[in-house]
C-alpha cells in the first residue's frame, strides 16, 4: 500500500471517518523516495530529521487505497503553501472526487472537481490499524538500530 501524494491524474477521495487519518511522525529519504513511520519515542530521540504528517487514507476511482502524509505546520507556527493547500485538498476530497496537481506558478496545489456524478468510492473493510500495518511494514522505525536511523548518523 503505497504512502504518497496523490498521482496528478488520479480522481480521489480521502476517507471522511476520524478514524481514518492519524497525525505521525515519518522520515522521508528524498533519494529513496520513500516514507518511514517512527513511534514518539523514537521521533524525540531524532529532532530535525523527522516531519509531522496527517496521514489520511485515499481512494482512486479504481479502489487502489494509499496513505497521503499532509505535513503539519512547522513548529514554529510558518505555514508553507503546499502544506496548506494539501490540507484544503485533503478536506475537500472527503465530500467529492478531486484531482490534486502542483501548480509551479503557485507554489501550491490546484484541485479540479469531477465534472460527473461519481458514486461514493467502496472503501475497506480494514482497520486503520490494519492499513498503517500494511503500508509501513517495512518501513517502521521500531529502535535507534534501525538502518534509517544508522543512515542518518553517517554509519551507513
Amino acid at each position: 500500500m503505497p504512502v504518497r501524494k496523490p498521482n496528478p491524474q488520479d480522481f480521489v477521495r480521502v476517507h471522511p471517518d476520524p478514524n481514518y487519518r492519524m497525525v505521525v511522525a515519518v522520515i522521508e529519504l528524498k533519494d529513496d523516495r520513500e516514507v518511514y513511520l517512527l513511534p514518539p519515542a523514537i521521533a524525540r530521540e531524532l529532532p530535525g530529521e523527522f516531519v509531522m504528517v496527517n496521514l489520511h487514507t485515499t481512494i482512486n476511482r479504481q479502489g487502489v487505497v494509499h496513505l497521503w502524509p499532509v505535513k503539519l505546520p512547522a513548529p514554529d507556527g510558518r505555514v508553507n503553501e503546499w502544506h496548506r493547500s494539501a490540507a484544503e485538498g485533503a478536506e475537500l476530497a472527503m465530500t467529492r472526487w478531486l484531482r490534486v496537481k502542483a501548480n509551479m506558478s503557485l507554489d501550491a496545489y490546484e484541485f479540479t472537481e469531477a465534472q460527473s456524478t461519481i458514486s461514493d468510492p467502496e472503501w475497506p473493510t480494514v482497520s486503520f490499524q490494519e492499513i498503517l500495518r500494511i503500508a509501513f511494514r517495512d518501513k517502521y522505525v521500531g529502535d535507534l538500530n534501525h538502518p534509517v536511523v544508522k543512515r542518518l548518523r553517517g554509519y551507513a
